[in-house]
């Protein structure tokens, strides 16, 4: 979504941009991610296709297949590109599978290791990759689209007020059960789906889950929340904190990156090791100062960042 808005905003300005996705590849779901394609196969179709574009600029968005076909691509060609890390990607392998992160950030140095620049979204996720020894980092924050999540009447649904509510991928690296677990009152309600969902309906059956919600009707959930509970504590970023912010609605979240980068403690919503505290401190933040610290964060601005950062090749040389 990221990359998506940031793409619409740079076309908006005249930038002609090539996706290489793995809707050109014949690909395979991802182990436990169905959602996300693998491409098989992808160094050799990838060369085509980069050839016949002839990109001024190249940035990789991920390491998966198709971003390590465009990284040999562009070293064999002596192209200089730029990479994102998005995610604690060794965070969530650890917590799926147990591999050390340790190993998966060795690989990722390496990975991400010849990028003229290596664009992350706040300052405290650089702070933590300088100090693995990653090198030619950059600052790409995110932004919000204001006009769709913004303050409105709230959907009609019979839940017992407050409403604490999580919105986003339902997988384990989300921590979301330490969300569920709280002794909160009022309604949790969880919007959105993933790989745990099935197994959390069925240890907290007092839950609402309303499934995937986009555009309007996702807009709607932010807004119908009294407090938007955050619970994630390996996220680079947390778009969605910026999502329930513009919509007025408080955030309560661990004072981990991501959040300390986006929440303004105490004005857009509440950071504390105390999630059940924080998430009732929530409750009392008024609902336009929310609003306004979000919209600080625009996609003009941070499309601005991220075509600065880019590192054009000359094609003469």
């Amino acid at each position: 979504m990221t990359l998506r808005n940031t793409i619409r905003v740079a076309e908006r300005s005249g930038h002609a941009v090539e996706v290489i996705g793995p809707d050109r590849f014949r690909s395979i779901a991802c182990p436990t991610y169905p959602e996300i394609r693998l491409a098989l196969s992808p160094f050799r179709l990838f060369a085509r296709l980069a050839e016949r574009f002839a990109p001024d600029a190249v940035h990789i968005a991920t390491e998966g297949p198709i971003g390590m076909a465009a990284r040999r691509f562009c070293i064999r060609e002596r192209l200089g590109f730029t990479t994102a890390y998005h995610t604690r990607f060794p965070e969530y392998v650890h917590a799926r599978i147990r591999l050390p992160v340790g190993l998966t950030y060795h690989w990722l140095r390496r990975f991400h290791g010849p990028a003229k620049a290596v664009m992350v979204a706040t300052p405290a996720v650089h702070a933590d990759l300088e100090r693995r020894g990653f090198r030619n980092l950059v600052t790409w924050t995110r932004g919000v689209d204001t006009d769709l999540f913004r303050p409105g009447p709230a959907i009609a649904r019979e839940w017992t007020p407050p409403v604490f509510m999580y919105v986003g991928r339902v997988a384990v690296e989300k921590n979301i059960d330490a969300f569920l677990a709280l002794d909160l009152p009022g309604t949790k309600v969880v919007v959105g789906d993933g790989p745990q969902r099935a197994a959390l309906q069925r240890s907290f059956p007092a839950v609402v889950f309303t499934g995937a919600k986009v555009g309007e009707e996702l807009a709607a959930h932010f807004r119908s929340a009294d407090a938007f509970v955050f619970p994630s504590r390996t996220d680079t970023f947390g778009l969605v904190l910026l999502e329930a912010m513009a919509s007025g609605t408080p955030v309560a979240a661990f004072p981990v990156a991501g959040p300390i980068d986006v929440v303004a403690d105490g004005q857009s919503g509440v950071l504390s090791h105390d999630l059940r505290s924080a998430a009732l401190a929530a409750l009392d933040l008024p609902r336009d100062v929310v609003r306004q610290h979000a919209l600080r964060f625009s996609w003009e601005h941070a499309t601005a960042q991220f075509l600065g950062h880019l590192h054009p090749n000359d094609a003469s040389a």
